[in-house]
């Protein structure tokens, strides 16, 4: 099968790109700024606000399938945009497609416990644009797959890793909220997850994120246990205390995504304590 990892040269990308090259899958990937690091694949450069550039993607490569993991934050016209001009090229040519979206289309303020049936009320423009792409993708493709998740933690390359090992090193200013409450998920279970959905007949919403909900702090004093580090350096305080837009408490629930899966979505106190 042909396969097109779009946003491949980012952290969760980079993972896809391993699982399917592994699986035997003929892989390509697109970067907006930057190659990724893997030289097995064949590279596409792709700035998600040129229709025609996508196009000409999608031409070279001719997928069958295609993983939407890019993201361009709080920027409309690649977050919100962006994807639905992918979903419209699919749907035209009958590729199955998965989007990535992200527990930021929620508040956390009516409520903190989400499944895939509540309806996104976000609070943040990244939130808003990511709500706008899974409406819009749906909206031309209900036949795809939009896939929510959390905080993505693995073997100490994601951000937050990074950054709990900077501040434990006093390398960076800030702090580690212990009011901000994520279900963190391990990226190699996300990828595989997110693979199995492809490969399945399923549509529609699905939550992938882990059982364990957890502050930043939380999480943090975890992967420093983990890393060998003095969990007692990392600074802790409230992000309703600070300046940052954003959800204090978003819990995705995604036991009903769960029973469909043969892969099991790890919570953060397991993953963080045992090797992959």
């Amino acid at each position: 099968m042909n396969v097109l990892i779009v946003g491949g040269s980012g952290f969760l990308g980079a993972e896809l790109i391993r699982q399917v090259r592994a699986a035997g899958h003929t892989t390509a990937a697109t970067y907006a700024t930057k190659l990724g690091d893997s030289s097995q694949v064949v590279w596409h450069h792709l700035d998600l606000r040129d229709e025609g550039r996508l196009d000409a993607v999608m031409a070279e490569v001719s997928p069958q399938l295609i993983v939407n993991a890019s993201s361009g934050k709080a920027d409309w016209a690649v977050t919100a945009q962006g994807p639905v001009r992918i979903a419209k090229a699919a749907a035209e040519k009958g590729i199955r497609l998965v989007h990535v979206s992200s527990d930021a289309v929620f508040s956390g303020v009516a409520r903190v416990h989400y499944d895939e049936t509540c309806l996104p009320d976000p609070i943040t423009p990244y939130g808003a644009a990511k709500a706008a792409a899974e409406t819009g993708v749906l909206g031309v493709y209900p036949g795809a797959v939009v896939a929510r998740t959390s905080l993505i933690i693995g073997e100490g390359r994601s951000e937050h890793e990074v950054a709990v090992h900077e501040l434990a090193a006093g390398t960076r200013d800030g702090v580690l909220f212990t009011d901000d409450i994520r279900c963190p998920v391990h990226v190699a279970d996300l990828a595989a997850a997110l693979v199995e959905l492809a490969l399945s007949d399923v549509f529609g919403i699905h939550h992938l994120a882990g059982p364990d909900a957890l502050s930043r702090h939380e999480l943090g004093t975890l992967i420093a246990g983990r890393d060998g580090i003095d969990a007692s350096r990392l600074p802790a305080g409230l992000r309703a205390h600070s300046t940052l837009p954003g959800a204090l408490d978003v819990r995705l629930d995604s036991r009903a995504t769960q029973r469909k899966l043969s892969t099991t979505l790890r919570g953060a106190r397991q993953f963080c304590t045992a090797s992959v």
